[in-house]
């Protein structure tokens, strides 16, 4: 589930807000689950991964990591980045297009503390992203975790990013491919829509 907060009333948001009433009514499952892919200026390489969208608050897209990952190093060589939802259950695939950054310091602690203790246990023994010798021992350093550690306190190494579209993509999928895409992309403070052919 993707929390709202005073989301924004302008167009993009409202569509985007009606899709996911009805794909929650047909019984999406990981309906929060969003692709995020990023560009490494160091390596030159492109990833893509699924992260969870836990919140939309106004137009700030927000979903949460470690700092020291993968992606969070992408992030640091190149802030732009392109996500993706698709919902099988209404056919219908949101792509989008943002920069993001990190959320203050006091919105990711009040995330961590709604946590579960399983949840906040891993994120503090898990180096996300860095070799391991085998998944036991994964379990064993959670299991430490879990049993000696503050699971309370949120690591500094882990939080929030938060990103503001400028770019949506709306795309219905139909009979023999004639499949609707609607864009919004905003220019001068004011979102222009757009038709694409299929």
């Amino acid at each position: 589930m993707i929390n709202f907060i005073n989301i924004s009333s302008t167009k993009p948001y409202k569509i985007f807000r009606n899709y996911y009433s009805k794909a929650l009514l047909n019984n999406q499952k990981s309906i929060e689950a969003i692709a995020i892919s990023s560009f490494n200026k160091t390596t030159n390489e492109v990833e893509s991964r699924f992260v969870n969208l836990k919140y939309i608050n106004n137009q700030d897209w927000i979903f949460f990591s470690d700092y020291n990952s993968r992606k969070a190093q992408d992030f640091v060589t190149h802030d732009q980045i392109s996500a993706l939802f698709f919902w099988k259950s209404i056919n219908v695939q949101i792509r989008l297009k943002a920069y993001l950054k990190k959320t203050d310091k006091k919105f990711s602690d009040t995330h961590f503390a709604k946590r579960s203790l399983k949840k906040n246990a891993l994120a503090i023994s898990s180096n996300q992203s860095k070799f391991i010798n085998s998944y036991q021992e994964v379990y064993e350093n959670f299991n430490h975790t879990l049993n000696n550690k503050d699971l309370s306190l949120r690591p500094d190494d882990w939080g929030g990013y938060s990103f503001v579209p400028y770019y949506f993509e709306f795309w219905e999928g139909h009979e023999s491919r004639i499949n609707k895409r609607v864009v919004y992309q905003i220019k001068n403070n004011e979102w222009n829509q757009y038709f694409l052919q299929p």
